[in-house]
């Protein structure tokens, strides 16, 4: 099983003189550099849209991103003899953004900001938007159906205990950034920044230091919606690890908009994304997408956690201007 799909680099013109194993991949050094090879069960045609990103970035010159390769005829999945569908990128040799490191922390904010500036593109069918406003509606709808399925619900496991002490303020603060939402000219908002496109998954395993820089890799969800998007998960995944310091916060902000400056309403959509219990949220989804049953202790210690840090994220926001 080491070498699946190892064969592929056949169509590609490519030899494997080392293998190793990666986050769900495989990575190779070839005579034109290191690649990845990886499944892949997707559409061709959003991998081809992934491409044309990653092309963009690397044209305009943004270099470090993980691009996409055609193979031999001109395709960018690549059937495999064990039936699996392939993709293979470069790939370029690093580590991860350390999340206890503030240099690696300002630098990628830094490298976010630069690759921000030159993804900006005519918008195409083949690519997927998102929508804040809509997304947040759906998940406030979520946290008052489990609301109110747990309150009803007399056999509590320890999970279901601690949820139904604790979801009401999260759901409020769910509500109130929906409100604020509507009333700060989203649609408007969006629609100056229709050209703008998200990496999608800007956190902490994606963000790659290199001989070269800070580079980005797996673009897989890549989408057209304003670039607060990234920045809000990037600082959320850090701020969650450093108890929502805000000086922090402000010294991420700072560093992002020394490469690429944020507007007014910029900054103001960012405060909103940062103030919806997304964490919260997240873990109330999977007990509800879990048939509510058996819970782990691992997911009990979450949902401690993210109630402990109610406090520090409120403070953080009262205080983020």
């Amino acid at each position: 099983m080491y070498d699946r799909g190892l064969g592929v680099l056949e169509q590609y013109g490519l030899t494997a003189e080392t293998v190793l194993r990666g986050r769900g991949a495989l990575i190779c050094q070839t005579e034109e550099g290191w690649k990845s090879i990886r499944e892949y069960w997707g559409s061709p045609g959003r991998m081809e849209q992934q491409r044309k990103v990653q092309k963009h970035c690397r044209e305009a010159g943004f270099l470090l991103v993980d691009q996409v390769l055609e193979n031999r005829e001109g395709q960018v999945v690549t059937t495999g003899e064990d039936g699996i569908p392939y993709v293979v990128k470069e790939w370029f040799q690093g580590n991860e953004c350390n999340t206890r490191s503030r240099e690696d922390i300002l630098k990628s904010l830094e490298a976010m900001a630069q690759l921000h500036t030159v993804m900006q593109m005519e918008r195409e069918d083949g690519m997927p938007g998102t929508n804040l406003l809509e997304e947040c509606r759906k998940h406030n709808r979520e946290l008052r159906k489990t609301r109110k399925f747990v309150q009803k619900k007399k056999m509590k496991n320890p999970f279901e205990e601690l949820l139904a002490a604790s979801i009401t303020p999260f759901l409020e603060a769910g509500e109130m950034m929906v409100r604020e939402l509507e009333n700060s000219g989203y649609e408007h908002f969006r629609e100056e920044h229709s050209q703008a496109v998200c990496h999608g998954d800007c956190n902490q395993h994606n963000i790659i230091f290199s001989r070269e820089g800070a580079g980005f890799m797996n673009f897989e969800h890549c989408h057209y919606e304003p670039q607060t998007e990234d920045l809000c998960l990037f600082m959320r995944k850090i701020l969650e690890k450093n108890n929502w310091d805000p000086a922090l916060g402000r010294q991420m902000v700072e560093q992002y908009s020394r490469k690429r400056p944020l507007s007014d309403g910029e900054f103001r959509n960012l405060k909103l994304r940062l103030s919806y219990p997304w964490r919260y949220w997240k873990l109330v989804n999977y007990y509800a997408a879990n048939q509510k049953v058996w819970i782990s202790r691992k997911n009990i210690e979450k949902i401690e956690q993210a109630t402990a840090l109610w406090k520090p994220w409120q403070h953080f926001l009262r205080s983020f201007s």
